[in-house]
């Protein structure tokens, strides 16, 4: 049968369309325009430069932020509460140029002043969300970091405000006034917290946070100059500091584009080892130290003249705060590098010293330690995307907590995978546990309006039985985990066997990433004969390893050892172009024939596997009729709408589509009628029993009928004799693939085979 091959893995960066490139490169030459002539026009309003040029490319901003909000999917809030900011931006700037000025004495804010203050409240929002993601159960480090920054901070520019504030104390109190000061405070506090996430083990913010952060430190620079200048001109348009708004404007603009065009990772970076908490350690401390640093320099500057009282307030607290000592930050630290992120459980880190301490106990009993690893866990991400796998993984773990008794340590090792140390356990009650614990994942998990069912493979390794350390303990464990999982068994405790098994596996899979880099991976190609017209419209093509000291290994050999091993995505992609490099020698030879390639759900899950086959087949000048991909019946159903998206994008590229090992998946067959389908593959496990009995003959005959009904080609299957062969004539089926025609053979063997029955064609009984 055809190889099932794993995904191309979506990346977490897509590219940019080329809408995106031309509309950001329109408001880049804009913002440049706008800049040059500001620089250029002099003091004062210039309706061109200030008012059209300004405005356009604040709105185009807008319409390019929300067109990513669209595409984004899942949309994620941060992404829409930023989004809605930039708008305000617009909004704010559209009216503080158009509308009516505010003079030095309102009370009430103008609606710009109304906008710019809803920025702030959506990009403080947009700050919860990133702090959600971040804090879970390290709350304190980072309120702590951010408290002390934002107090630092907070006390130089009391000190930068102090003209600002000299002159409004003099001066009757207004509403422009107010909010020239409110605005840098609202700047340098959101800059603040946005470090305090930043120094969290969680990378949220990653490298695209620094465009956030310029675009409000730009912001922080012009309202500070403002706030010492409005209580001359409360509009100051035509000046530098429209420049300044306009390119922090864009910084942010940029920001949001880029945040909204990457996916949140699968499994939250947590701080695991003592190196990853020396890195924190230092990042940690960094915005306290440098918070430390400005109290000090605004208490020395105010021991030399004259500070305000509010600048020295909040120096002294930030020196207060940063004080807190040393030994209770070390726990903190200790703390968060114990907790797994995503669960607030204890992560590998806290495992392997928890357990060390069990075991080294004088009193030490027989335990078990049990390595558990979710089934098909990766397809739940392929298809719902890691938001959906992060709850998933959320859920299973809180049913694990819940099935556990008090003294057994559960943790998360990363990924899909836990481990349970069960205290004061023997054989027995590890394997009881283990069927517990199986039996509550089992139960049906509804993420997204589907109802999830996954399975849960656990090795057990026995203590002092199979080892006394914890090290030696988690790879017997992890071993009879993979035995488990490769057999389908749920559940085995360790036996000496699993180390030649997992020796021979660990072999093979070195050995595989040379073969796909030293051209060892070859295709064998098995014909389908058209049962009508005698010729062969098509092939299948299966992959074989040329080994250098085994032979040819077919794919239960090697192919399970690659999707555990990770080299799945480079498998598919040497299986692809070797299949079509040899339809484009075909097709140089005027041998018309499309190449069937088998895939896996979790290939044809990825979304970029349209744009993947579109430019090979243009690579090769080959048609997309050339390329006919085989789909499960399971990846049809785990998610239509996904599927159907998919395999759209495939047929507009003229690929062709066939159902493999048809009625031996789900029972539904609404997706016959919703999916663009052009073949469907009778499994042979109906095909060869059919002339012995007759329910199987039944279900050929109406499994034929049904295809032609909805305009599908029917192939059959596992043919191996004549007689199966003439009852599918005569049954109307399309075409038949199996060793009666002939077995899967080079491609040179292939040719000469095609050549001969050109020559001397088989004998196919005529059904119609």
């Amino acid at each position: 049968m055809g190889v099932k091959l794993a995904s191309l893995t979506a990346g977490r960066h897509p590219a940019l369309s080329r809408t995106d490139v031309v509309v950001l490169c329109g408001i880049a030459l804009v913002l440049v325009a706008n800049l040059v002539g500001l620089s250029l026009h002099g003091d004062g309003f210039n309706i061109i430069v200030d008012g059209w040029m300004a405005l356009l490319s604040d709105w185009a901003a807008v319409v390019l932020v929300w067109l990513a909000v669209q595409r984004g999917t899942p949309r994620r809030a941060d992404v829409v509460l930023a989004a809605a900011a930039v708008t305000a931006l617009a909004v704010g700037d559209t009216a503080y140029r158009l509308l009516p000025a505010a003079s030095a004495g309102d009370v009430v804010p103008t609606l710009s002043d109304g906008a710019y203050l809803t920025f702030y409240l959506l990009m403080l929002g947009v700050v919860a969300v990133l702090a959600h993601r971040s804090l879970r159960k390290q709350a304190w480090p980072v309120l702590l970091t951010s408290a002390v920054g934002a107090l630092g901070a907070s006390s130089v520019l009391a000190v930068l405000l102090s003209p600002a504030l000299d002159g409004a104390s003099g001066a009757p109190l207004s509403a422009p006034i107010v909010l020239s000061i409110a605005f840098p405070v609202l700047d340098l506090l959101l800059i603040a917290a946005l470090a305090g996430i930043a120094a969290t083990p969680v990378r949220v913010l990653g490298r695209s946070g620094l465009l956030l952060v310029a675009g409000l430190i730009l912001f922080a620079t012009a309202d500070v100059v403002y706030a010492q200048r409005v209580q001359l001109d409360p509009v100051l348009i035509g000046t530098a500091l429209n420049g300044a708004w306009a390119v922090g404007f864009a910084l942010i603009t940029v920001w949001v584009l880029v945040t909204a065009r990457t996916r949140r990772r699968p499994d939250h970076t947590t701080v695991t080892s003592a190196s990853d908490a020396s890195a924190y350690a230092a990042t940690a401390i960094a915005a306290p130290l440098v918070a430390t640093a400005a109290g000090l320099v605004v208490l020395l500057v105010a021991s030399q003249t004259e500070v305000s009282v509010l600048a020295v307030s909040l120096a002294g607290s930030a020196l207060a705060l940063a004080a807190i000592p040393l030994a209770f930050r070390h726990r903190l630290l200790h703390s968060l590098s114990r907790t797994d992120e995503l669960t607030g459980l204890p992560n590998r880190r806290a495992l392997a010293m928890d357990v060390a301490t069990r075991l080294r106990a004088v009193d030490a009993r027989p335990s078990a330690l049990l390595v558990l690893d979710l089934d098909r866990f990766k397809e739940v991400n392929d298809s719902l995307g890691h938001e959906a796998g992060d709850r998933l993984i959320e859920r299973i773990s809180a049913r694990l907590t819940g099935a556990l008794q008090a003294g057994d340590l559960l943790a998360r090792l990363g990924g899909d995978e836990f481990a349970v140390h069960l205290h004061h356990a023997d054989r027995m009650r590890a394997t009881a546990m283990a069927r517990r614990l199986r039996a509550v994942t089992a139960r049906p998990i509804v993420i997204d309006g589907l109802s999830l069912e996954l399975g849960l493979s656990i090795g057990i390794a026995l203590s002092p039985e199979h080892g006394s350390d914890l090290s030696g303990l988690l790879r017997k464990a992890d071993m009879a985990m993979y035995s488990a999982k490769a057999t389908r068994m749920g559940q085995r405790i360790y036996s000496e066997g699993d180390d030649s098994n997992d020796g021979a596996r660990l072999r093979t899979l070195h050995e595989l990433r040379i073969a796909l880099t030293d051209d060892q991976l070859v295709l064998h190609y098995q014909p389908k004969v058209d049962l009508a017209t005698d010729t062969v419209p098509g092939v299948e093509a299966l992959v074989r390893w040329n080994h250098p000291t085994r032979g040819l290994l077919y794919p239960a050999d090697f192919l399970d050892v690659a999707e555990n091993g990770g080299l799945m995505r480079t498998l598919t992609r040497v299986v692809l172009e070797l299949a079509l490099d040899q339809a484009a020698v075909w097709q140089a030879q005027g041998r018309e024939l499309t190449v069937a390639v088998n895939l896996s759900s979790r290939s044809l899950a990825d979304y970029q596997l349209a744009g993947v086959v579109t430019r090979m087949l243009t690579a090769r000048g080959l048609p997309g009729s050339a390329l006919m991909l085989e789909v499960t019946e399971e990846f049809l159903l785990v998610d239509r709408d996904r599927a159907r998206n998919i395999l759209m994008r495939l047929r507009s590229a003229g690929v062709l589509i066939a159902v493999d090992d048809f009625g031996t998946g789900y029972s539904s067959l609404a997706y016959l009628r919703d999916l663009p389908i052009d073949e469907l593959k009778l499994d042979q496990s109906f095909v060869i029993p059919m002339l012995d009995d007759d329910r199987a003959s039944a279900l050929v005959a109406s499994s034929i009928h049904l295809g032609h009904s909805l305009g599908m080609r029917i192939v059959a299957e596992g043919v191996e004799t004549a007689e199966v062969l003439d009852q599918l004539a005569h049954f109307d089926c399309d075409m038949a693939q199996g060793y009666f025609v002939s077995r899967p053979v080079a491609a040179n063997q292939l040719e000469r085979w095609l050549d001969d029955r050109a020559v001397l064609p088989i004998d196919v009984p005529a059904g119609r």
